[in-house]
């Protein structure tokens, strides 16, 4: 059955690329709901954003959710990678900026926030997307695909030409409280040949290496008490995927594959499934398809605490 929130659950901090800060709250919602943020700053007009893959304004370093009207939130994919993760199918994200708090860089705030007071049941089937045929999209050397499965799988590989991160490749099934397990600790990153560009463009105004982000100069890592991971990079780009997949509306279930893909590909990749006749289908989630969704099997001394581990 789908799930929401047993209780409220609040954060507060700043927006990675717009450095404006933001209180966040995630409330209860009835079956069928979905997840819909609403900007609260806004007095007039339509300020509801539901999330979906349609409202998407596709941008290479954030996913961006823009109504008919205007009103934007940027940078969902963590938050939405944490209400997958933890098997959320149904809340209302009241937010008071235009951007998603950073906090760690990671999901890992969220989840432990959303477990805290954990999940409630609710009297209706949830329908997830069953992949029924291979849908690929290209560009620029990147690739992104959907292959049929009976559940959810994340394949990953990157490849950069710093020493620090180098080819990385990962697969994970996202049962079993995977997600939580396995990625959700793993923050945002960026080279420093980057971090320039992205300020003079006025992007990246809230990072701070170590606190919020990691960044790769070469052999040199900056990111505070060291990486969470040896691979923290691919692992932060599949927590990437998962949020991003989750703007299809309900789970999917299919194997994606990614190479060297980003938001933006992703979101391609779920215009290109929804448009292609006969790549998918909506389906009721009996018991045996509902313990193969992530967020299925998922207990509270699985999930990260602060500082965890150290690579």
């Amino acid at each position: 059955m789908q799930n929401t929130l047993k209780a409220s659950v609040a954060f507060e901090g700043v927006g990675l690329h717009s450095g404006k800060p933001a209180r966040m709250v995630l409330i209860p919602a009835p079956a069928g709901h979905g997840i819909v943020f609403k900007r609260t700053d806004i007095a007039l007009g339509n300020t509801v954003v539901p999330a979906r893959w349609d409202l998407v304004e596709r941008s290479p370093l954030c996913t961006r959710l823009v109504n008919g009207s205007g009103v934007s939130v940027s940078t969902v994919e963590h938050i939405m990678a944490a209400l997958a993760g933890c098997g959320v199918h149904n809340a209302l994200i009241e937010i008071d900026g235009p951007e998603v708090p950073i906090v760690d860089g990671s999901s890992a705030p969220f989840v432990r926030g959303i477990m805290e007071h954990g999940v409630q049941r609710l009297a209706a089937p949830i329908m997830a997307y069953e992949i029924l045929k291979p849908v690929t999209v290209e560009k620029d050397g990147a690739r992104a695909t959907l292959l049929p499965s009976d559940r959810l799988t994340i394949e990953f590989h990157i490849d950069f030409a710093e020493a620090a991160i180098g080819r990385q490749s990962k697969v994970l099934d996202m049962r079993n409280g995977s997600f939580a397990r396995e990625l959700c600790d793993s923050r945002t990153f960026c080279r420093q040949a980057d971090v320039e560009t992205m300020q003079a463009n006025g992007l990246a105004l809230g990072g701070k290496p170590g606190e919020n982000a990691v960044v790769f100069d070469g052999e040199r890592v900056e990111s505070g008490a060291g990486l969470r991971h040896s691979d923290e990079p691919v692992r932060h780009k599949m927590l990437d995927a998962l949020g991003d997949l989750a703007l299809a509306g309900g789970p999917i279930l299919g194997r994606y594959v990614g190479e060297r893909a980003g938001h933006a590909l992703t979101n391609t990749l779920l215009r290109a499934l929804f448009a292609e006749p006969g790549a998918v289908r909506a389906v009721a989630c009996d018991a045996a398809m509902t313990a193969r969704l992530p967020g299925q099997g998922l207990i509270w001394s699985e999930i990260p605490a602060e500082q965890r581990r150290v690579a």
